[in-house]
């Protein structure tokens, strides 16, 4: 299964239920379709760049969280679905990591041993 990090910005709210929710379902999504969840990252609360909408009025706040874990492609695009409908996501976006947890693995091994050459890196 291929290793992925969702990047999400939703909708502030001032109690947090609403994205401990939002966060709940996409990680409990995966995880019942046979996925693994490895990290949950909060990045906080910030202004967004520029006014957003999305199934409501505009908003200027937002709050950035992350997702990291191993799904099939299928499970990939149900969530995406999943996020597509929901009002509480202003934006969202799924960066695929790796093929297999051990190209990460592999890469940091390689970074880890200082033994890089410039070889190494166009490679």
């Amino acid at each position: 299964m291929p290793l992925y990090q969702m990047f999400c910005i939703s909708k502030h709210y001032p109690e947090y239920v609403h994205i401990r929710e939002l966060i709940r379902q996409s990680a409990s999504h995966v995880m019942n379709q046979g996925g693994v969840v490895r990290k949950i990252e909060s990045l906080g609360t910030k202004t967004l760049p520029q006014r957003m909408k999305r199934q409501g009025p505009y908003v200027n706040v937002g709050d950035y969280w992350s997702l990291y874990f191993d799904t099939s492609p299928r499970t990939l695009r149900s969530l995406n679905g999943i996020m597509r409908r929901d009002p509480r996501v202003l934006r969202w976006t799924v960066l695929k990591l790796a093929d297999k947890v051990e190209d990460i693995a592999k890469e940091g091994e390689r970074l880890a041993t200082g033994h890089n050459t410039a070889n190494d890196i166009v490679s």
